[in-house]
């Protein structure tokens, strides 16, 4: 009986132990990952950061377009998770500098004061068309010499980008499309594949990503390919002359 009752005594110990050493390899691992992830966004437990979106042009108040709106509330999600406080800010109000926090800036660059200032300064290689007389045209990018013009509902084209620049070491992150279902769309990228963008660029890496959405007016911002890394050419100055080719 005292065998059985030692036998029982040391595999309950053993079962303890193990669960223990679980749990703590569990919450080391759980630690990690929330440390790379407060890396990446430049957000440690207890900073603050600014979310940067434009009004809705077609209202008479202040408010958000939808689809921008469904983004911002992805990136809280991301900022509440690394303990962080978030500032909502339109795009019209002046604001201090870049790097001493971070930064997300969402929207259209053709409308978005504070963004096309960050693509003008931080992406010199990229050229946002603002549109002839009659708006044909608008929105589209030229980037190292070839041309992405959108099909509104069919083909459209977004820039996903982390940038660092300016007093401080905090990122900016930039989702700046051709329609409001782009911008969603960038942002849910980010935030699903946010540890494998941490892995390749590292944490305070640079990249600026164009994406293509497919067919938004069947499936919103749902589907979604990688064009290219257009990280080199955007960040590089713009060509004065030149003939652009326009992508397929």
């Amino acid at each position: 009986m005292d065998d059985t009752l030692l036998l029982l005594t040391t595999a309950a110990v053993a079962l303890l132990v193990g669960l223990g050493a679980g749990w703590a390899v569990q919450s080391a691992l759980t630690r990690r990952k929330l440390t790379r992830e407060q890396s990446f966004f430049g957000l440690p437990a207890g900073s603050e950061c600014v979310l940067v979106t434009h009004r809705d042009s077609t209202s008479a108040h202040w408010s958000i377009p939808r689809h921008d709106a469904l983004a911002l509330l992805g990136l809280a999600s991301v900022v509440e998770n690394c303990g962080a406080h978030p500032e909502l800010a339109p795009h019209d109000t002046g604001l201090q500098g870049f790097g001493a926090r971070t930064e997300f800036c969402v929207g259209d660059p053709t409308a978005h004061r504070r963004l096309a200032a960050h693509m003008a300064n931080l992406l010199p290689g990229v050229a946002v068309h603002p549109g002839d007389g009659s708006g044909a045209g608008r929105g589209t990018f030229t980037i190292g010499g070839t041309a992405y013009r959108m099909e509104p509902g069919a083909v459209e084209y977004v820039l996903l980008a982390r940038l660092t620049a300016g007093e401080g070491d905090r990122p900016v992150f930039l989702a700046a499309g051709q329609r409001p279902v782009t911008h969603r769309a960038a942002v849910r990228h980010l935030v699903r594949n946010r540890a494998r963008l941490a892995r390749k660029h590292g944490a305070g890496g640079q990249f600026c990503l164009l994406l293509k959405v497919i067919n938004s007016q069947a499936y919103g911002p749902d589907v979604v390919e990688l064009v290219a890394d257009v990280t080199k050419a955007a960040i590089a100055p713009a060509e004065l002359k030149g003939q652009h080719r326009a992508a397929a």
